[in-house]
């Protein structure tokens, strides 16, 4: 939603609303604030349903704008709050450089998550009149509330035959918590082991406790049991078609990390190193694949693939000369298969499975991937990564260094 700029006059000038946050520059600590903002605004406590807004540019005792200069890397930088990882799951947001009262403004527009709560750093802000706080266990109750009813994507809907019995307390405690909350807010919470489930969205709510998918992928006992397509097909064959010899097959199924962990196994177990000794002074070792960029390809596939209405598996398919990488479920969102690859172009199908991988280390920054494995690729001598997206899959197929 686009304000006008009489709305953003009226919110720039009233100092005691809880949906603006205001700062003279970003710097110094105002990086740090304004994130903290941004999350506190898509947790919409206070229930408004209408975007909270940040002004870069405006002093905070009145609103009134002090003449930044809002640069192209200025407003790079603020788009970048919503994907650096730091605020999951993910915040919609909008940023702009706008002018009001005659000088230049940087804004950023907040949406209310439809699926709260969402935390910065592993803590829950939240808006309380003017300033931001943390949220107590009354204030998280009421966000894990607010998310029933509104509109969810697949990877928070429940699975109505599964049972709290069917998810693992001891790994949600010991594998997803440290990594979802900050230590101190993990000590100092007396939150219940439904309360803090909810919290995480591996449960519906805490009234009925019913997990969602994203719970039977993350720490399920038998996770293919509530997701039937939840895993790889890996392939190694000794030559360039499917009709040559096998040397490698596997279903790689289990809790995501599970997966993950196994197919980094799989990887390193097939990936080879040849020592070149005529092309330069000195020998010069090089790998058929590097392990990093096949790492960001598969992982991405589990990532971005649809569970919802399939029985098909992400397959990896290793030939002689070429990895091929089958993905369920086309481009999404704002992707397509024209703008598919390209720096900058991402959306997510699965927002919280996303956030799953990043609390669980598997992913450092968002909307990297393909740009990153391409660089490797390259360093490599592999020749680059080739795309190749349709409305039902996609294939990526990766060449070997020569």
């Amino acid at each position: 939603m686009r304000l006008t700029d009489d709305q953003l006059l009226a919110l720039l000038a009233d100092i005691e609303s809880d949906r603006v946050e205001r700062k003279e520059s970003f710097k110094g600590d105002s990086p740090e604030k304004v994130r903290q903002a941004v999350c506190a605004f898509a947790n919409d406590l206070p229930g408004h349903g209408e975007p909270g807004i940040v002004f870069i540019g405006a002093k905070d005792k009145d609103g009134a704008p002090v003449g930044l200069d809002v640069t192209d890397e200025l407003l790079r930088s603020l788009a970048d709050i919503r994907s650096d990882g730091n605020i999951l799951p993910f915040p919609s947001m909008v940023v702009e450089k706008r002018q009001l009262q005659g000088k230049d403004l940087a804004v950023i527009t907040v949406s209310p998550a439809d699926a709260p709560p969402v935390k910065y750093k592993g803590r829950i802000y939240i808006r309380t009149g003017p300033r931001r706080d943390i949220a107590n266990a009354q204030d998280e109750r009421v966000l894990n509330e607010r998310r029933r009813y509104r509109h969810l994507p697949f990877d928070l809907q429940p699975i109505s035959f599964a049972r709290l019995t069917d998810l693992s307390r001891a790994a949600f405690e010991a594998e997803y918590l440290p990594g979802a909350f900050a230590a101190d807010v993990l000590e100092a919470n007396q939150r219940s082991y439904a309360e803090r489930l909810s919290a995480c969205r591996m449960v519906d709510s805490i009234e009925s406790v019913t997990p969602t998918v994203l719970g039977g992928m993350v720490i399920g006992n038998r996770p293919r049991d509530l997701i039937p397509c939840d895993y790889v097909q890996f392939l190694r064959i000794d030559g360039s078609a499917l009709d040559a010899p096998i040397i490698d097959a596997a279903d790689i199924d289990g809790r995501l990390g599970e997966i993950i962990n196994r197919l980094d196994d799989k990887l390193k177990a097939h990936i080879y190193t040849h020592v070149d000794v005529t092309s330069h002074d000195t020998e010069k070792r090089i790998v058929n694949y590097p392990l990093a960029a096949l790492q960001q390809l598969v992982r991405n596939a589990v990532m971005h693939r649809t569970y919802e209405a399939t029985h098909a598996p992400v397959r990896i398919t290793w030939f002689n000369d070429r990895i091929e990488i089958i993905s369920p479920g086309g481009p999404y969102g704002i992707v397509n298969a024209d703008n598919f690859g390209q720096p900058g172009i991402t959306d997510y199908r699965n927002p919280h499975l996303a956030e799953a991988m990043k609390v669980l280390g598997y992913v450092q920054r968002f909307g990297i991937g393909i740009a990153t494995a391409r660089k490797l690729l390259a360093d490599n001598g592999n020749p680059p990564p080739e795309f190749q997206p349709t409305a039902n899959h996609v294939l990526v197929i990766v060449r070997r260094a020569r």
